[in-house]
């Protein structure tokens, strides 16, 4: 019998974007979730505003530059126009879309919370299900450890997650390196609770 758990990452803000201001010595700029666009000779050029975190003065992240209006999604062409939010923040997490305009996205300026069943270690051990299951949910990848998924949600150590990892407790379908993995909508994360039990430091937790 098997058990499956959602760990959802629910993220509050997009990433800061470094670079320094031409107006202060502040090297952070966060998003405005604004879009600017201008056509010129039948030729559309859309950016995305970041703002300066200390003097408010402007930066312009390059979107489309020089596109064809005929080659932008009708849908896409709107959400630039109406500054649609979701749009804005799917670019503002994208590392294509940083390495194009040779920037650096601050992925330790997110903050966020894990929506998580409270499952601690002595309840994987003492339930029936012969194993269980844990699916991760994220709206956008921003360089999240796995590692500190699982030792917050199942709240344990770093020592005693490398127990659990070296006895091979803990792993991915994919064989991901757990301590070197980033996180990606729809990672999974299965616990063998026959070797789990053999880990003695983790009766109590």
């Amino acid at each position: 019998m098997r058990t499956e758990y959602t760990w959802e990452i629910k993220i509050k803000n997009t990433p800061a974007l470094e670079r320094k201001c031409n107006r202060c010595n502040c090297n952070k700029f966060y998003c405005s979730n604004k879009f600017r666009m201008n056509a010129q000779k039948r030729n559309i050029d859309v950016w995305l505003i970041y703002r300066c975190m200390e003097c408010d003065s402007t930066y312009n992240l390059t979107i489309l530059s020089r596109t064809k209006p005929e080659l932008i999604r009708k849908d896409l062409f709107t959400k630039f126009s109406d500054n649609d939010e979701d749009i804005a923040w799917e670019y503002a997490f994208s590392l294509e879309t940083a390495r194009k305009n040779n920037v650096k996205f601050d992925y330790n300026s997110v903050e966020y919370e894990i929506e998580h069943d409270n499952i601690s270690i002595n309840d994987i051990l003492n339930a029936g299900d012969e194993s269980v299951v844990f699916k991760i949910q994220t709206g956008f990848e921003f360089e999240l450890k796995l590692s500190s998924v699982i030792r917050h949600c199942l709240g344990v150590s770093a020592s005693q997650l490398n127990q659990m990892i070296e006895v091979d407790a803990v792993f991915t379908p994919e064989g991901y390196p757990i301590k070197k993995h980033k996180v990606k909508n729809g990672d999974i994360v299965l616990i063998n609770k026959e070797k789990l039990q053999g880990i003695k430091s983790l009766g109590s937790v």
